[in-house]
């Protein structure tokens, strides 16, 4: 078969790369893997606004390579937009979204494009590529204040996309969602968000061996956005837990 006979010149591109009949050439092949990812994201409203939280770690397989990815940027005035999955995908979702901004911007007519908006444009474009059977290799986290009210919404790869009061992808879905439903409340100051999300953060570090302990939080209100340097949490490793992982789990693993 002819997609056979290219795994010859594949191979030469990226030893080790196999082709099939579905991912016929290198580039097909990326819609399928992605290379270099970041995991989870955390956004939840708090009083005055909304607030995210991630790593910036970028995993290369399963290596953690790249220790400076930012994952969370504004878009436009009243919108903020994390990112976890593949970080060349971000970088394409980004400048979508700068060429949407400009374009809103040559109205000139006063208006501006809201986080409701982002997150509608955000998952017509993830299913319309999920249609070509070429997916952006992303779950995104899309939050907001415009016209004072609050807004914060998660997209999937597939255009899955959700409203709610705190949000997260990836492992944060499984780990970190049960800990924002037990302790999140509405009048929450940043100060209590900002400790809610670092718990969160922080059971992720112990438990997902994607994370790595170098974290930014990204903040929006009426008067703007603030996105925080780069710091590290104060971890403990000493649970028992942690000496024998294994102990008490069946089978000879």
């Amino acid at each position: 078969m002819e997609w056979a006979k290219d795994n010859i010149r594949a191979n030469a591109i990226a030893p080790g790369l196999i082709l099939t009949p579905l991912a016929k050439t290198v580039s097909d092949f990326h819609r399928w893997n992605p290379y270099v990812t970041g995991t989870s994201v955390l956004g939840l409203k708090y009083k005055d606004g909304i607030i995210l939280a991630a790593d910036m770690g970028g995993s290369y397989g399963s290596t953690l390579r790249y220790k400076s990815v930012e994952r969370l940027k504004p878009i436009g005035k009243h919108t903020i937009l994390g990112a976890s999955g593949e970080i060349s995908d971000f970088q394409e979702i980004l400048r979508y979204l700068d060429e949407l901004i400009i374009y809103d911007l040559m109205w000139d007519d006063g208006n501006s494009l809201g986080p409701k908006e982002v997150h509608s444009y955000l998952n017509r474009v993830m299913y319309n590529r999920r249609n070509k059977f070429n997916p952006l290799w992303n779950s995104l986290v899309v939050g907001g204040v415009k016209n004072g009210q609050k807004y914060l919404g998660m997209v999937g790869m597939i255009g899955t996309h959700y409203e709610d009061n705190h949000v997260a992808t990836g492992f944060g879905n499984h780990l970190a969602r049960p800990i924002m439903r037990a302790e999140w409340h509405e009048d929450m100051s940043f100060e209590d968000a900002v400790k809610l999300l670092e718990k969160c953060l922080l059971v992720l570090l112990y438990r997902d061996r994607s994370a790595i302990n170098k974290f930014q939080i990204a903040k929006i209100t009426k008067d703007g956005v603030t996105i925080s340097e780069p710091y590290a949490l104060k971890t403990f490793w000493g649970f028992s837990a942690f000496q024998n992982p294994s102990k008490g789990a069946e089978g000879s693993w």
